[in-house]
């Protein structure tokens, strides 16, 4: 069986296709899922909807319990690590992690921030060691799969496009998914939002076609794992 996990980041809900203010991102998240339980109907899927609850940002004083040796740390350092150590469990048995957002401000939401904030911490998801050089941090995690379904009101944010140097949300994502063990990422944007005409018409179905091979693509992969395991 493959473990997904579903992190929704936008503050808007789904309130079906067509519906105004509905979210898109929500929307192409829930079309992998119900493709994915086709396809896959025994596999587990944890969800977290970072608008409903939201990671709490972290502190001097999670930092002070971070870095205070795990056989010294107090009821009160592992009370205040204990939200980090659930969604790092929960990262660890990840197989397929999915991630859809809204672009805001041409970057991502507080709170999704706040969840990569809570996870890419030092002996959970990476490993710090100066003998390395000028590279000392290394991943614990690997072989995991990283897809971002977003959502943008402007366009031309694709390598290479009009604003490609305004994009600080999908390559900030792909430079973080490192220290969750991805080594394969998949990003799938709709654009042209603000704009309401024919372009965005198109983006949305192009967006949705692209999640429907990359489901069928992924299925197929994990076929092949399987039967060469």
């Amino acid at each position: 069986m493959t473990n997904l996990l579903h992190i929704d980041a936008s503050v808007r809900s789904f309130l079906g296709e067509g519906e105004k203010h509905s979210s898109i991102s929500k929307m192409l998240g829930q079309l992998f899922i119900t493709d994915w339980k086709k396809q896959h109907p025994h596999d587990p899927i944890t969800y977290r909807d970072l608008a409903e609850h939201t990671p709490n940002f972290i502190s001097q004083d999670w930092l002070g319990a971070v870095f205070t040796p795990e056989e010294k740390r107090t009821q009160v350092h592992k009370m205040i690590l204990s939200e980090s150590d659930q969604y790092i469990n929960e990262v660890a048995i990840a197989d397929i992690i999915l991630i859809t957002t809204p672009m805001y401000n041409y970057g991502m939401p507080a709170a999704l921030k706040a969840w990569f904030d809570q996870i890419i911490r030092i002996n959970k998801t990476f490993t710090f060691d100066l003998a390395r050089g000028d590279f000392p941090l290394a991943p614990m995690f690997s072989n995991k799969t990283l897809i971002l379904l977003n959502s943008c009101g402007e366009f031309g944010f694709g390598e290479g496009e009009l604003r490609e140097h305004m994009n600080h949300l999908g390559t900030h994502i792909k430079v973080l998914s490192h220290y969750l063990g991805v080594n394969q990422f998949f990003e799938i944007r709709s654009e042209y939002q603000e704009f309401g005409d024919q372009r965005h018409r198109d983006s949305l179905n192009a967006a949705k076609h692209q999640v429907r091979q990359l489901v069928l693509e992924l299925s197929q992969d994990q076929t092949k794992a399987k039967l060469t395991a």
